[in-house]
């Protein structure tokens, strides 16, 4: 069973409904099912992988984690929620779990230090990937996850789901395309969630269901000092790429997806720990960053402390026009004409008569849902044509190495320009340099292979 790619754009993600579910559903009966592996079974690797078997006829057979515990926690709730009940096959390397080269769909919810070498793995597999944003830890890992896409025809979705997001989809279509705001000229970007994980706990001994080592990585090893899962890992700049790369890399890829925005002809940004300073994080607590394009400058600012300007919309996106303003998030949008015009609202859509199962799922976001469901099934459309998905693994490359270059441009104190085709910072060796991470052996930069051909 073939789903035409044409008639999912045509209807857009807010209209992939349960009849394009049906349509997935009937795929079963002609002997379809996707072969379905997971690399990394935390909080939203779990929450991508039950979103994927709600909407396609599914076969989990194999999931991957270096937490004994996390591992096998998920392997009993994957028993029980995909049809065959069956536990899939259980590993602690990921290279073990792809060696059998037996999967259609690959999930990556790795922490963003581990998403480059899984996935390139992934996709040398013979597999499609849904990888989770921002795509990399550092530029060049990113060059080389959409070389290997390309390399071996594979289709690769990034979790950027704003792009499915229903109520964002309306927004784009009935107030920005259609013309309500007139000449833009001016956007802004932001995140006031006090979401920065601190403190001092004390260095101790990995527990032995944990493999501290092979959770590292290639990443710098910090001492251990307790489950990195969830959000201290992303306290720290040897894991991630901070609230910079968490949270901005979402709306600054929703404006660039509304708006038909490519890369960023210069980044700026200024900022660093300002008022959080004590515990272990070094992560900034406070930044802002200039994204310029051609007539409009996109501006983040993200704060871990204080209030929000805005508070129905601490973590947003806000399109200036000369005829009013587009304010959205990840719950609702509201267009504020300038002058006599109609106002419009719409809010996030939920699903939890058509999904019951969701509301009692730990730790779903369950406005996130509905928007993940709709970005796995455009995922499945483009495996189907062979295209591209609405947030192909370029797409979001651009977007994260935007993000992850106005780090470089607040750790440095100036201004950078990025040549993608050259791979280079324009005139700034020093910056240039910083394009790719140190690497921990035995571990090896994607980008080297890259660079020898």
């Amino acid at each position: 069973m073939m789903i035409n790619r044409r008639e999912v754009l045509k209807v857009g993600a807010a209209g992939l409904t349960t009849s394009m579910l049906g349509a997935y559903a009937a795929g079963a009966a002609d002997g379809k099912t996707y072969r379905v592996g997971l690399i990394g079974c935390g909080w939203y690797g779990k929450s991508d992988l039950f979103r994927l078997i709600q909407v396609a006829p599914v076969e989990v057979v194999a999931l991957c984690d270096v937490d004994k515990h996390q591992l096998q926690g998920a392997a009993e709730m994957v028993a029980k929620r995909q049809k065959s009940g069956k536990t899939p096959r259980l590993y602690g390397d990921y290279r073990e779990l792809l060696k059998e080269k037996d999967l259609d769909i690959v999930l990556v919810g790795t922490p963003d230090h581990w998403h480059a070498l899984p996935m390139i793995a992934a996709v040398e597999s013979g597999a499609d990937v849904y990888v989770q944003k921002p795509i990399s830890h550092d530029v060049l890992e990113g060059e080389a996850m959409v070389a290997a896409a390309r390399k071996h025809n594979r289709v690769v979705q990034v979790g950027t789901q704003r792009k499915s997001t229903p109520h964002l989809v309306d927004a784009k279509k009935n107030v920005v395309e259609a013309g309500l705001l007139g000449k833009i000229g001016h956007v802004e970007v932001c995140c006031y969630f006090p979401m920065r994980a601190n403190g001092n706990p004390p260095v101790t001994v990995p527990p032995d269901f944990l493999d501290y080592e092979m959770w590292t990585g290639p990443a710098a090893l910090r001492p251990y000092d307790g489950l990195p899962h969830v959000r201290w890992w992303r306290t720290f700049n040897e894991y991630g790429n901070g609230i910079m790369g968490d949270m901005c890399v979402h709306m600054l890829d929703t404006v660039r997806w509304m708006l038909g925005l490519g890369w960023p002809t210069k980044i700026t940004s200024s900022g660093g720990i300002l008022v959080q300073k004590e515990g272990k994080s070094n992560i900034a607590d406070t930044q802002v960053a200039t994204f310029e394009y051609p007539g409009l400058n996109v501006v983040w600012q993200h704060r871990s402390w204080g209030t929000s300007p805005d508070p129905d919309y601490p973590w947003a996106l806000f399109i200036y026009g000369e005829k009013g303003t587009l304010k959205a998030s990840t719950m609702r949008y509201d267009f504020v004409p300038q002058g006599e015009g109609k106002a419009i609202r719409k809010d996030c859509v939920f699903e939890r008569e058509q999904y019951p199962e969701d509301v009692n799922e730990p730790e779903i976001e369950l406005n996130a849902a509905p928007a993940t469901r709709a970005h796995m099934k455009d995922f499945l459309a483009a495996i189907e044509s062979r295209g591209k998905p609405v947030a192909d693994i370029e797409e979001g490359h651009i977007s994260t190495a935007s993000c992850i270059l106005a780090n470089l441009a607040m750790k440095l104190s100036r201004p950078v320009v990025y040549d993608p085709t050259k791979r280079i910072v324009v005139g700034d060796d020093e910056a240039t340099a910083l394009l790719k991470l140190p690497y921990r052996g035995p571990w090896q930069h994607p980008a080297d292979s890259l660079a020898a051909k």
